[in-house]
């Protein structure tokens, strides 16, 4: 039985992620922690990790950048593992999650859904068979309540795309400053927010006279939640290292 605590609990993810974990026979949600602090669960809400009474094997973030500081500090200091599932960091904070997992089991993902992480795997053979023949773009679509912009999910797909290519292509955000023809080796990203979207990506690759297009949508957020759940299950007994999601499949 694998003791979770969610932070960012009070949040739209953290109350799927509650009642998913609610569901099931091989996990339970001990805590959670929210600045919020209201309780709706059978188990308590703190509003800092320093107040938690009882050590988890595991903790799922889905809470906000700014509260990544005091996480690996109670981590790092406990000896507890990590999965983070928010998006929105600096290059700095990234390099602190990859410096606390020297020490920690960390699951670090931009995305917990399996099908997106298939739509990078399906991008990267992609890229290998059209090679630089192709203009490639990619296009997020996100609720009107989503902060950063472009999605980290977008990034991770560009970076995939890109690390097939030997790191040789250079990121254009939309267009609008771009007073130029498109470059050969260039990755566009856009962003759309509006209403309910829970998450769409599209990678298009542009050839001449045709048009390749891969596609994901989520329609709900119980997949990122499922998803998160079983990181959290599949780090509890890891030793110190980064994992993300084709460590999890690697074992299905």
């Amino acid at each position: 039985m694998t003791e979770i605590v969610i932070h960012g609990a009070c949040g739209k993810m953290g109350r799927v992620i509650a009642d998913v974990v609610a569901g099931r026979s091989d996990c339970k949600a001990i805590a959670g922690v929210d600045i919020v602090g209201e309780s709706y669960a059978d188990f308590p809400i703190v509003r800092t990790v320093a107040e938690l009474e009882k050590k988890p094997q595991v903790i799922i973030d889905f809470s906000h950048p700014s509260t990544l500081d005091s996480l690996l500090s109670y981590c790092l200091s406990n000896g507890t593992a990590l999965v983070i599932a928010t998006t929105g960091y600096t290059e700095e904070q990234i390099a602190k999650i990859h410096k606390a997992a020297e020490q920690i089991p960390l699951f670090f993902t931009f995305n917990m859904s399996l099908g997106i992480n298939l739509l990078a795997d399906l991008a990267k053979k992609a890229v290998k068979v059209l090679g630089g023949q192709y203009d490639i773009e990619i296009i997020e679509k996100h609720h009107n309540q989503k902060i950063d912009a472009p999605s980290g999910t977008a990034i991770m797909l560009a970076d995939a795309i890109n690390g097939e290519l030997d790191k040789k292509y250079s990121y254009v955000y939309d267009r609008h400053s771009v007073r130029a023809k498109r470059g050969k080796t260039e990755i566009g990203l856009h962003s759309v927010r509006g209403g309910t979207i829970v998450g769409e990506h599209e990678i298009i690759f542009a050839g001449r006279d045709e048009v390749i297009s891969l596609k994901h949508e989520a329609h709900s957020k119980q997949v990122f939640a499922v998803g998160s759940v079983n990181a959290a299950i599949f780090l509890a007994d890891k030793p110190a290292g980064l994992y993300a999601m084709s460590d999890l499949l690697s074992e299905v």
